[in-house]
């Protein structure tokens, strides 16, 4: 992609620190509720101790969960230009409940993990229960309360790969969980010594970006630096892609940007 056409705002382009601002009003008014809330803001914090501390594995806590709500939104941003469908509507939510819907289940979809990183959607799920019953009824009423609790917890138990999501909302959070997956992310299990596949490989990617796509609403483009940055693209990213609901709405082209050693890989696309 060329430098003018990242700076086209035509084309809508994300980059992974963008601080996007989103013009809804009660998506905003939501988000700052979250960010202001000592017992969530304690679980993004505590649900990281068990994967990174314990597991040596990759960053599960504030700044991942930060990157996929960043990413699920502009996700969301991107297909609703596209004109794809959303479904909140089939609960008789407003089309402003979608966003708020994929905000909250990116931002809850990792909470097991205070209980154990093995099966820890299934942990997540009474967890999230819990501090939506609380957060909720702050914004609707007791009906509109009950239906997004359960699209919410529908898109935080679909990010699983086992699962297959039934929403449009929910395909968006199984696709932006795996979006995260820039070397920073394996920053502390590699100081510690981490060598496993998901480390090297996040090691291997540079750069993930995302917009507006030419055939399809959503083009995403990844910047590699050697090989071991195929296990992310082709073997986690593709399995999320995988009956997403999204997988004819998104581009994914990933490059090799190595350009002083032998490139055993140059270009994939899914």
């Amino acid at each position: 992609m060329s430098d003018s056409a990242a700076n086209d705002d035509a084309r809508r382009v994300y980059s992974p620190d963008d601080d996007h601002a989103f013009p809804d009003e009660k998506l905003n008014r939501v988000l700052e509720f979250v960010d202001d809330d000592e017992e969530i803001q304690t679980y993004l914090e505590a649900q990281n101790v068990n994967a990174v501390d314990r597991m040596q594995y990759n960053d599960h806590g504030t700044k991942h969960i930060e990157i996929v709500r960043n990413r699920a939104l502009c996700l969301y941003d991107l297909l609703k230009a596209g004109g794809v469908e959303f479904h909140a509507s089939q609960q008789g939510l407003a089309e402003e409940d979608e966003s708020v819907i994929i905000a909250l289940a990116a931002t809850l979809h990792d909470v097991g993990h205070v209980v154990h990183r093995d099966e820890h959607v299934y942990y997540s799920i009474p967890l999230a229960a819990d501090i939506l019953d609380r957060v909720l009824p702050e914004f609707y009423d007791v009906a509109e309360t009950v239906r997004m609790k359960g699209e919410v917890l529908h898109a935080i138990l679909c990010h699983h790969t086992a699962e297959t999501p039934l929403t449009t909302e929910a395909g968006v959070i199984r696709v932006a969980d795996a979006l995260d997956m820039e070397s920073g992310r394996s920053r502390i299990p590699y100081e510690h010594g981490g060598r496993g596949i998901n480390t090297l490989s996040s090691q291997a990617i540079k750069r993930v970006s995302l917009h507006e796509g030419e055939t399809r609403p959503v083009m995403v483009e990844i910047a590699m630096t050697n090989a071991a940055g195929v296990y992310q693209v082709d073997n986690l990213l593709k399995a999320k892609l995988e009956d997403s609901g999204l997988e004819d709405e998104i581009r994914i082209v990933a490059v090799n940007t190595n350009e002083n050693h032998e490139q055993l890989v140059e270009r994939i696309e899914l």
